[in-house]
């Protein structure tokens, strides 16, 4: 029975006769305990070759290894011995259940971790030997010590075999094992190696199976890889054979190396059964260049950044030697594979975290390093995270910018990226921020600001410098956006925040040869007034209008960038403010005499931008250039969009869009001007009774002036200003002066057109507002007869107006009209005409009362002396063509309204007289022939 738990001596054999249990015979609390032996599989995975031999119970177990008879002094090993059995009774049991997953590896996992505390405690092989009195009794010594190994490494090998993902045990053993210099380190990779040899096999046989851990794995085992121990040392070397072999199973896009047999003295005689069974013999020769080369090749991404995170770990570590080897390994594998690395981020924040503890820390360089290898392999990724960090950048952050500034060959990329990142707004809301990440202002985006610092410290390098010449443009824009945004945020905030937009404009123009442009700007106090809360407008305005005085010799780049953004949809109507006022300036400056016409367009563009301010802002502009318009061949292309700026919602931005207009036509010659007067004079005519007085006025006084304008031109409009009668004539009434007076001005450029002989009637003297309608409706009645129905059909509309002088106007106007237009109107026509006044002698005004009653009465009559018959009414329209008589007064206003002074009795003592008065005019005219028979 001694040689029971000794190692087979057949050379095929992977494993020893080990001793197990099984979860029938396992019965806790019990003494009688009963074990069995058996012999786990060959290693060619086919045969099994099993060996059962039931034992007394365990307080007989000495008798039954021949130790009764011996003064037995290692109770140690026999504690370890039958711990180990019972763990293994556990582990099986619990590989039987149904116990969660998670929680059956966990309970496993410190099972193995309480067997290894105990097992790689006992004393080493040399003094358990020491313990025999004599041949035979060290024999057995030895035979139970190797035995305790073996059973241990028989419960790793239960696991793997049941559930491949349990291999991460031995990542967590290679962790264990520095917690105690005691262990028995060389024992443990012995186990590792071994464990290692047996799941290699099965991910040949099963590829797909999971291995999450393998790159933790492999970055333990690399380090041990420079063990001070030799044997230590071979037997990493050989599970990192056996670790990369796995991950090359896994991997099926790794290059395959060349097979070779581990020699006797790398695994401590583990046999290699199979000629398929490849091993990676080179990933480990060559020392940790080697290994860095095969690990980055061979591993996934994910692995590989495991690999490369752990490694990172590892430089805080008390030990000297793991931390220079963890630095040598680290740096060597980023310099070949930094680019399969996935989780960038993750590495430079716990970078930045380790340099914010300690700023002195002695593995400072290498995290540098590490940044600048990252920052060549991915650089969006680097300067994104380093953006995101505080603002503004403490120590640790600013070491960091400068490690990124090393790597000369990705200036471009990471000048790019910072780019894109100053286009951003300061202090918007992100809506997919995550919890992690870190602003000076609470959930909100900080990233443009740190990239403003972030030029400070790279333009100045030289490598940087040169890149920045081929984007001075775009940088330039950008920051105007920033001064911009900042201006903004200090006045919404009130916090005073470091200037780095200005701090990188000044460094943006000294890298770019344009010290002198700095120079002038220092000299109209514009760094100084910006620490202020200064006018954004004025800042751009300024910084561009200094550029074009120094004739800054990147005008030609800069013009066609800005352009270019000019022409497209811009994210934010504050980019397009920004951009017009840099545009236009740079016209202004550059094109003094003529302008080419495509630099229009996104002028035109602007006009109905939704916000007024942009809108504004680009008819200002456009106003601004009006003395070269005279040059563009096509001006309506220019004019039809600021005559659409009429419909805005906004007053102020159709009061800018008539002044600007008005500018444009006082520069454009008659010729270009009567091309477009018609359009121009119809889009005034619907803004003449706009709510908004100030757009109403200045609608009706421009349209006046372009009818002065158009003098030559007026059989053009004739029909224009037939149309606009109505509101003129009803806002004479108005009760603001200013939109009386410009009725008036316009008014007179109206008679003066058609040669009528009113216009004496707008002197303030003169002015009587029914005998003026009652003359217009004279003259129309004589000249243009075919335009009264639609004057009529325009005045009703003013009939439902709340205001009280636009009611007694359109009543007055609309008999009138309807008075000298009777032969001209149908029946149906009149019936309408009728409805809509009766609706007016409701008014509680009795002025309102009292005219539209007359008004009603007046279309009653007319309604009453049409014909029913059509042919009838046609032969009575053309007898008035030939029998047209001049209207007479119908209101009689001011002598109606003077009678509600006096009592009922008074009025109709008046009105007999009136009609007394009338007889007698009539009998008189009847003698005299001069009466006209309707």
């Amino acid at each position: 029975m001694a040689a029971i738990g000794s190692r087979s001596k057949d050379p095929y054999r992977l494993f020893p006769v080990t001793r197990l249990t099984t979860r029938e015979n396992y019965l806790p609390g019990t003494p009688d305990l009963k074990l069995t032996l058996h012999q786990v599989c060959t290693c060619d995975h086919t045969q099994k070759s099993i060996v059962s031999v039931t034992e007394t119970p365990l307080q007989s177990l000495r008798s039954t290894l021949k130790w009764y008879h011996k003064e037995f002094k290692a109770e140690i090993l026999m504690d370890a011995y039958s711990g180990l059995i019972r763990d293994q009774c556990i582990i099986l049991a619990l590989n039987s259940s149904f116990v969660d997953p998670l929680m059956q590896f966990e309970t496993q996992l410190k099972i193995i971790e309480l067997s290894f505390q105990t097992i790689f405690s006992l004393p080493n092989l040399n003094i358990v030997k020491s313990m025999g009195k004599n041949p035979e009794d060290t024999e057995d010594l030895k035979n139970l010590y190797e035995n305790i190994f073996n059973i241990y490494e028989d419960n790793l090998l239960i696991l793997v075999s049941k559930d491949f993902y349990k291999i991460q045990i031995l990542k967590e053993m290679t962790m264990w094992m520095n917690q105690n210099n005691q262990y028995l380190k060389e024992r443990a990779m012995l186990v590792i190696t071994r464990v290692l040899m047996f799941a290699s096999k099965r991910a040949k046989k099963y590829p797909s199976i999971d291995a999450p851990c393998l790159g933790v794995l492999a970055a333990e085992l690399s380090l041990l890889c420079a063990h001070e121990d030799p044997l230590i040392t071979q037997r990493a070397l050989s599970s990192m054979n056996y670790v990369l072999y796995i991950a090359m199973c896994q991997n099926s896009g790794a290059k395959k190396h060349k097979s070779i047999r581990p020699s006797d003295g790398e695994t401590n005689n583990p046999r290699v059964t199979t000629s398929d069974f490849e091993l990676l013999s080179k990933a480990t020769q060559g020392g940790r260049s080697k290994i860095a080369q095969n690990v980055g090749q061979i591993l996934l991404p994910n692995l590989l950044t495991d690999f490369v995170f752990t490694l990172l770990k590892k430089l805080s570590s008390s030990d000297t030697d793991i931390v220079c080897e963890a630095a040598s390994l680290l740096k060597l594998t980023l310099d070949y594979h930094a680019q399969k690395i996935t989780m960038v981020s993750k590495i430079v924040d716990d970078i930045y975290e380790q340099l914010s503890v300690d700023s002195s820390h002695a593995m400072k360089a290498v995290f540098l390093r590490v940044i600048s290898l990252l920052t060549k392999a991915s650089p969006k990724k680097v300067i994104f995270q380093l953006l995101e960090f505080p603002v503004p950048a403490d120590d640790a952050l600013l070491l960091m910018w400068q490690a990124v500034s090393t790597e000369s060959s990705v200036a471009f990329q990471v000048l790019k990226t910072i780019l894109s990142v100053l286009k951003g707004k300061p202090g918007e809301v992100e809506g997919t921020l995550v919890e992690r990440r870190r602003f000076s202002l609470d959930a909100t985006n900080m990233m443009p600001v740190a990239a403003s610092q972030a030029l400070c410290t790279f333009l100045p390098v030289n490598s940087y410098r040169k890149v920045v010449a081929k984007l001075f443009p775009e940088f330039l824009m950008a920051l105007m956006l920033q001064l911009f945004y900042c201006s903004q945020l200090l006045k919404d905030t009130g916090q005073d925040r470091p200037l780095y937009v200005r701090d990188g404009l000044k460094v943006l123009l000294n890298c770019s040869g344009l010290k002198e442009v700095d120079e002038a700007l220092e000299k109209k106090n514009f760094w100084d007034q910006f620490s202020q809360v200064m006018d954004h407008q004025y800042g751009i305005h300024l910084i561009a209008k200094t550029l074009s005085e120094c004739n800054f010799p990147q005008f030609p780049e800069t013009l066609h960038y800005v352009y270019k953004i000019a022409i497209k949809d811009p994210r934010r109507s504050e980019d397009t403010i920004v951009t017009i006022i840099f545009f236009a300036e740079l016209l202004n400056n550059f094109f003094k005499e003529s302008l080419p016409e495509e630099f229009l367009t996104p002028f035109r563009n602007w006009i109905n931008d939704s916000n007024p301010s942009v809108g504004k802002m680009s008819l200002q502009k456009i106003a601004s250039m009006a003395p070269v318009f005279s040059e563009i061949e096509n001006v309506s292309n220019l004019l039809l969009p600021v005559l659409d700026a009429f419909l805005s919602k906004e007053h102020t931005v159709i009061i800018r869009a008539m002044l600007t207009l008005r500018n444009i036509l006082s520069k454009l010659d008659k010729t270009n001007y009567s091309t477009v007067c018609t359009k121009i004079a119809s889009s005034y005519c619907p803004l003449m009774d706009h709510v908004n007085g100030g757009v109403q006025c200045m609608a009706i006084r421009h349209f006046g002036e372009l009818l002065r304008d158009m003098s030559e031109y007026k059989w053009m409009l004739n029909h224009i200003i037939l149309g606009s009668l109505v509101p003129l004539i009803l806002f004479l009434e108005s009760t603001e002066t200013r939109i009386m007076n410009a009725c008036r001005y316009t008014l007179t450029m109206c008679f003066s057109q058609f040669k009528w002989s009113t216009k004496y009637l707008l002197q303030e003297d003169n002015f009587d507002f029914e005998l003026l309608v009652l003359s217009i409706c004279n003259n129309l009645l004589s000249s243009y007869e075919r335009y009264i129905i639609d004057l009529i059909s325009d005045t009703l509309g003013f009939l439902g107006s709340s205001r009280a002088f636009l009611k007694k106007g359109s009543i007055i106007l609309v008999g009138y009209l309807g008075k000298s237009g009777e032969h001209l109107l149908l029946k149906e026509e009149i019936d309408v005409m009728i409805e809509v006044v009766e609706r007016a002698t409701r008014e509680e005004d009795p002025v309102i009362k009292m005219l539209a009653a007359k008004t009603h009465k007046l279309f009653k009559d007319i309604a009453y002396r049409i014909a029913s018959s059509t042919i009838k009414q046609t032969l009575r329209r053309w007898a008035k063509v030939f029998h047209t008589k001049k209207l007479k007064p119908i209101y009689d206003l001011a002598n109606s309204i003077g009678l509600m002074e006096y009592t009922a009795e008074e009025v109709i003592e008046m009105k007999a007289k009136e009609s007394l008065y009338e007889l007698t005019a009539t009998s008189s005219r009847l003698q005299k022939k001069e009466f006209f028979v309707d």
